[in-house]
């Protein structure tokens, strides 16, 4: 961990071009992500939301396979285990994911 003093970054914010884009930059990225994860809650189905959810999961880990447990998905999209498996079967059937014990295998998304 790193300790800056308030004074100290002040006057970097003032004297470095590069620091204090990188401070704003690191702001409007936590802005966004603020934003989207609102819209989403606000304005996506839980189906929708599931389907995003899968899709950032495979793009961040670069697999097409989910290995996260439905109460882990539950928990970060902030709904039951019931929810979210019922909806992960209505993909399998859908022939969008495949169904796994302990990990789930995107199809086609």
């Amino acid at each position: 961990m790193i300790l800056l003093f308030p004074g100290l970054i002040e006057e970097w914010m003032a004297n470095n071009p590069s620091w204090r884009n990188f401070i704003l930059e690191s702001y409007h990225n936590r802005l966004n992500e603020l934003l989207e994860t609102l819209d989403s809650i606000a304005f996506l189905n839980m189906d929708e939301r599931l389907l995003k959810y899968l899709k950032n999961k495979s793009r961040v880990t670069g697999s097409t396979t989910i290995n996260s447990t439905h109460q882990e998905i539950a928990y970060e999209l902030h709904t039951s285990r019931v929810v979210i498996s019922r909806l992960l079967k209505k993909l399998e059937n859908m022939g969008k994911v495949k169904l796994n014990r302990y990990h789930i295998k995107l199809i086609e998304l």
